[in-house]
């Protein structure tokens, strides 16, 4: 039987910290695999990917909500470029890249009847090591630009086409609305919440600069692609949350308290977005 290897040489600086959480986040996740297999764990870790891609998007909606104050949105971007910073946002590609690509095995596993489990898994972990690696690359570059309509348009196409494929699957089965609708967002977000995160770096500056990002967001294509990146994960990260405190809360006073706190709060930032994208 496997056991935990000791942890390697970490890194010094700022790094030191986050290496050892990594390493104690692997050996739990070994453990947790060998009890219960590894399908098991990664569901696990596809809640917990879940839950901090929720908080980011927050985070993320409420840093841009001051982009009319050009000087208060200037003093937050000096904050998160600390290098502490830097490297948590580079950390934070994983679960952006694996809760997508695990989502996509969940989708071919309920919509498409495949259940190669532990193929698609391997599959998932090799594409999320690629992924995080060119955004690493992206990142110390710095020096790339993309036309945005040229990279949105052919994503949200692929995008598109992916939600229609799953829908096709999804709307026959006998499963309520709510669920299809948190499935048909799932598709959508595949490949637009890891392409988002690309984009901002491939542009160093639209993701840093308040006239560039304004500029950005005032064109009517980005205004229907943020409408719908925001809708899609609130919505998404609500009906996550919520089947969380399901599974794990019984049922009463306390599950209802959590789940209405989940919907105000998934609400108000909804709200949020919506409002920066219209009145921008």
């Amino acid at each position: 039987m496997a056991v935990s290897q000791p942890a390697p040489k970490s890194p010094t600086g700022v790094v030191q910290p986050l290496w050892s959480v990594a390493h104690d986040l692997r050996n739990n996740l070994q453990r947790l695999a060998q009890r219960r297999g590894w399908p098991y764990a990664v569901a696990w870790a596809h809640r917990i990917a879940g839950v901090l891609l929720v908080v980011y998007a927050g985070v993320h909606i409420l840093t841009l909500s001051v982009l009319h104050q050009p000087e208060r949105f200037a003093a937050q971007m000096r904050f998160f470029g600390f290098s502490l910073f830097v490297v948590l946002e580079w950390g934070l590609a994983l679960p952006v890249i694996f809760h997508a690509l695990n989502g996509g095995r969940l989708v071919l596993y309920e919509a498409f009847g495949n259940r190669r489990d532990d193929l698609l898994i391997r599959w998932a972990a090799v594409l999320s090591a690629v992924y995080l690696l060119l955004l690493g690359l992206v990142m110390v570059a710095g020096n790339q630009a993309v036309s945005a309509a040229f990279f949105w348009l052919y994503t949200v196409a692929a995008s598109i086409g992916v939600t229609v494929i799953a829908l096709s699957k999804i709307r026959r089965s006998g499963a309520g609305v709510l669920w299809k609708l948190q499935r048909i967002t799932g598709a959508y977000l595949l490949l637009m919440v890891p392409a988002h995160m690309l984009f901002m770096h491939l542009n160093p500056s639209v993701g840093r600069d308040a006239e560039m990002i304004i500029s950005r967001m005032r064109n009517p294509l980005m205004k229907l692609v943020d409408l719908t990146l925001v809708l899609s994960v609130f919505y998404h990260g609500a009906y996550g949350l919520f089947s969380i405190c399901q599974d794990y809360l019984p049922a009463g006073r306390t599950r209802i308290a959590c789940g209405a706190l989940i919907m105000g709060v998934m609400a108000w930032l909804s709200w949020v977005g919506i409002r920066l994208t219209i009145t921008i």
